[in-house]
């Protein structure tokens, strides 16, 4: 069985008033394939500023958004791949 691994690297930005913050999740497969999410999260103006709930609320929905197109490519590959046997078969 061959074993793979894929790494994912996460950006994080804040606007200059701490409201908003964007992740960026970057996907690059073992054959230089490229996938990315990118989700934010905006402070209500009444909630005090806590960087780390923005972080983690900004990352989680950007890996989301990241798993949903993986799902999503996959499916389309496979769908792909049908047709082309369909013409063949």
């Amino acid at each position: 069985m061959e074993a793979k691994q894929w790494n994912v690297q996460i950006f994080i930005s804040e606007d200059d008033n701490d409201d908003v913050t964007t992740a960026r999740a970057v996907l690059f497969t073992d054959r230089g394939r490229r996938h990315e999410g990118v989700a934010h999260a905006r402070r209500n103006p009444s909630d005090q500023p806590v960087p780390e709930i923005g972080d983690e609320l900004a990352v989680g929905r950007a890996l989301s958004v990241l798993a949903a197109q993986l799902i999503q490519d996959g499916a389309e590959d496979v769908a792909q791949l049908a047709g082309s046997a369909h013409e063949f078969g």
